[in-house]
């Protein structure tokens, strides 16, 4: 007697959405997604690791009016094909997610949230966070934090914070493309502006796996960032 073999599920359809909007205040506003980052813009480093990502299979890019064309060569010249379109983002972070979610591919099931300024997120990253939103329907990598945590009150430390049930969350962040589209538009009706889309999901009522980050995923946001990610990038493997 034989056994039957379980079918094989089918894959789920995910669509990477790079949020590249912001305004690089704290960069001088000079644009910091394309700043050299060891002989590559930052933005090509962070969509590179999508492209190569098998967990993925397409890519929708949000990013300021006035840089669509610029993002879109950039995309071409650094041979990303999984780039679908670029979309112009909102006054928020919220807005902006939202405008890429609605032009997702319609047959993508999940969405993979990431900050274009995240470049050294690995694919293992990508498709753990993918596999976990697959099954349970959200998903975020998270890291422990290494210091004490302290509650601080008018200039005082007030207490210790438990570190064990503290984290930092990182991106992508993956959600069904349903649920994140309907948390999303919920938290625009309503006024609210998350800088987290985790936050928006929660408030709409469903609870986001933590998945395994990495240290090295750090987002660039000041110039000393720029040095620490060319040191981290010295000791990897190309792709």
């Amino acid at each position: 007697m034989f056994l039957k073999r379980k079918k094989k599920e089918a894959v789920k359809a995910c669509c990477a959405v790079i949020v590249a909007a912001g305004s690089s205040r704290r960069m001088g506003g000079e644009n910091k997604l394309l700043l050299d980052l060891a002989g590559a813009p930052v933005l090509a480093h962070t969509l590179s690791a999508f492209e190569h990502c098998s967990a993925v299979r397409d890519i929708v890019l949000v990013c300021r009016e006035q840089d669509i064309v610029t993002f879109s060569s950039l995309a071409e010249r650094y041979g990303i094909s999984k780039l679908r379109t670029a979309v112009r983002g909102g006054e928020s972070r919220t807005a902006s997610v939202l405008a890429g979610v609605r032009a997702c591919p319609e047959d993508a099931e999940l969405v993979a949230v990431h900050d274009g300024a995240r470049p050294l997120v690995s694919g293992a990253v990508i498709a753990q966070a993918v596999e976990a939103a697959a099954q349970g329907g959200a998903a975020a990598p998270v890291v422990a934090l290494k210091d004490s945590i302290k509650r601080v009150r008018d200039g005082y430390i007030e207490q210790d914070v438990p570190r064990e049930r503290i984290a930092a969350v990182q991106t992508p962040q993956v959600f069904g493309k349903t649920l994140l589209e309907r948390a999303l538009t919920a938290a625009a009706r309503e006024g609210k502006a998350f800088t987290d889309d985790c936050a928006a999901v929660e408030a709409f009522g469903t609870p986001v796996r933590a998945t395994q980050g990495d240290y090295e995923n750090i987002k660039i946001t000041t110039p000393e960032d720029i040095l620490l990610a060319e040191a981290i990038l010295q000791g990897r493997e190309p792709y």
